[in-house]
């Protein structure tokens, strides 16, 4: 039985809204589960083109800055985590800006759930990257919250699209804890090679409960 124990979600630098965070604090609290929140740290040194023209002060400058930044957002999530009675932890990761991606999708490799925010309209196309690389490279349950989300997270009507292959039913194997702590359960089916007649194309069971 897939269960949700240990999740990792990432953390803004600085006082930049975690919307994310809020959002996996409460996925934590409903399946009693272990919350890791990580901020990385880009490199200066790795930067190349873009800092080759800046003296040693303004990458000191700059290093110290981003630095301070990662240690803002643990502190928040650990102050969110102690005030919510959480089990949680917390860590700052380095790494070369062009290994960043591939970091974060080994890190989530470690976890039953990664959460991760949407980006953005006027996020930088570096956001949408590190989530490519964790949907893609990770091999694991990726959750992306809206940028728009507010509140907690709610099991209300859940909807699954459905066709059949290999990588539904992966997706649907991992999304199982959180099917069943739904109230509602609806089954989308688009096909065009016959299979929407098939009378078990769009089956799914679930005889467990949710944790909460």
């Amino acid at each position: 039985m897939i269960v949700i124990k240990d999740i990792l979600v990432t953390l803004p630098a600085g006082n930049t809204p975690s919307f994310a965070v809020d959002y996996a604090v409460t996925v934590a609290r409903t399946f009693n589960a272990h919350l890791t929140g990580i901020a990385f740290v880009q490199d200066v040194a790795s930067a190349g083109a873009l800092f080759d023209w800046a003296p040693a002060i303004v990458l000191d400058d700059y290093r110290r800055e981003v630095e301070a930044a990662a240690e803002v957002a643990k502190a928040r999530f650990e102050e969110t985590c102690q005030r919510e009675g959480l089990s949680a932890e917390s860590m700052i990761l380095n790494a070369e800006a062009v290994s960043l991606p591939e970091l974060l999708s080994r890190t989530a490799r470690r976890f039953d759930l990664t959460i991760l925010p949407q980006a953005g309209p006027e996020d930088e196309r570096s956001e949408e990257v590190m989530i490519e690389a964790a949907l893609l490279g990770s091999g694991r349950p990726i959750l992306l919250v809206p940028y728009f989300m507010e509140g907690a997270v709610k099991f209300d009507r859940i909807l699954v699209c459905w066709d059949g292959s290999h990588n539904a039913a992966r997706a649907i194997a991992d999304a199982m804890p959180f099917l069943r702590c739904a109230k509602q359960v609806e089954v989308v089916t688009v096909a065009t090679d016959g299979r929407a007649n098939d009378s078990t194309a769009g089956l799914v069971y679930s005889t467990s409960s949710c944790p909460a």
